[in-house]
């Protein structure tokens, strides 16, 4: 027992860095890459463009890398790859611009930033596998997962807290994002492979047949609230400094990150003891409530309401989300389940979401596109409502 106990440490750990590392790196490339794109002398359409395409190829690409990996039974070297493949575009993207370098740099980032996270949610759930047969005290996804926000926490407050980071060259932003992807792949060299190399004689099959219509729904269910979100994510910098004249956009994001952590961490027995779907429902009730104040109560005091709302809309929202996928996915596909939500779970409705909120953002302003995204977390819990016996059995 003791032995046990004393290599889960190790490995909560091992995972925990690598948590804290990957997320770090996202502490820099989510707030600041719009602006390493802008500051190359690109118009901001063509932002708005290249930003688009990175969230495209962020949907298939890594789908299909986690499908390698769940066929080789191999999660560390796609997770170094991807540490490279932020390297390498980091390094064409600063020295040029040139439009289709740009858009190939894009691409390798897009590959490196967003494969790891389902890859390596994949090894840690391999990983609570392999100990929940032994009846002990097993691996704490959501307190792992709360270290990685921890991680994005530290690196924003640091890098805001550097006179005039704000407004310094893409180079210099790349310089820092290249330093913490460095010590990320350091990281991964300790982390253990959870997975079982699988040696076949004939190549496996591209087969979704474990994909069913609970699956279909539920993931229907995420995208919904994850489409309301996308006027967050998207938009919320620009209703602070624009719509409310205030100018504390870093501040605002480290408010809605640290207040997540808890959540993630502690959202994990009731989510087990319920049902992922009844807790991403009370997720989305709280997305309602938060894009309404940001509608209806436009001030300082209002943003910072919504933003510490963020601690379900995000804390108890993605930990559900990731154990729904985990639970309907089998062991040997995990990484490819996880991909796919990652991709049409969170990447389409963030490109859609993008998309069509700057459209509205002309025609309605800021408030109406909080007010109208409402509607999409709406459908988001008619959906679960509808179909609620179905998706509150998978537990």
């Amino acid at each position: 027992m003791i032995k046990t106990a004393f290599r889960e440490t190790q490995t909560s750990i091992r995972f925990g860095i690598s948590y804290v590392m990957l997320f770090a790196i996202y502490g820099i490339s989510s707030p600041y890459l719009q602006l390493m794109i802008r500051r190359l002398g690109y118009a901001p359409s063509a932002v708005g463009i290249f930003l688009g395409l990175f969230e495209l190829i962020g949907i298939t690409g890594p789908i299909v890398l986690a499908r390698n990996a769940d066929s080789r039974g191999a999660y560390k070297p796609y997770l170094i790859a991807s540490g490279l493949m932020i390297l390498a575009g980091l390094a064409i993207l600063v020295p040029f611009r040139i439009p289709v370098i740009t858009i190939i740099s894009l691409s390798l980032l897009s590959l490196g930033l967003k494969t790891p996270i389902p890859v390596l949610d994949a090894a840690l759930f391999k990983a609570i596998d392999i100990t929940a047969p032994q009846e002990s005290r097993g691996l704490n996804y959501g307190l792992l997962r709360s270290l990685g926000s921890a991680g994005f926490v530290i690196v924003t407050l640091i890098v805001q807290s550097i006179r005039g980071f704000d407004t310094a060259s893409s180079q210099t932003m790349a310089l820092y994002m290249g330093i913490l992807t460095a010590i990320y792949l350091g990281g991964l060299l300790f982390l253990p492979e959870t997975g079982i190399i699988q040696q076949k004689a004939h190549k496996e099959r591209l087969s979704f047949a474990w994909i069913d219509s609970v699956f279909i729904i539920g993931i229907l269910v995420i995208a919904l609230g994850r489409l309301a979100m996308a006027a967050v994510g998207s938009f919320f910098s620009l209703y602070l400094t624009e719509e409310l004249g205030w100018h504390a956009v870093g501040a605002m994001w480290a408010i809605s990150a640290t207040s997540e952590i808890p959540f993630i961490a502690l959202s994990w027995k009731f989510i087990k003891k319920n049902s992922p779907m009844t807790a991403i429902a009370i997720a989305s009730s709280a997305i309602v409530v938060r894009l309404m104040i940001y509608a209806l109560f436009p001030s300082p005091a209002g943003a910072i309401a919504g933003q510490l709302l963020h601690s379900l809309c995000y804390g108890l929202f993605q930990p559900a989300a990731i154990v729904f996928v985990s639970l309907k996915t089998p062991p040997e596909k995990r990484a490819t389940g996880m991909a796919i939500f990652m991709g049409f779970g969170v990447g389409l409705p963030a490109f859609v979401g993008s998309a069509l909120g700057g459209r509205i953002v002309e025609l309605l302003g800021y408030r109406g596109l909080f007010g109208g995204y409402t509607l999409f977390a709406v459908a988001s819990l008619l959906v679960f409502y509808k179909n609620r016996k179905l998706l509150t059995a998978v537990k």
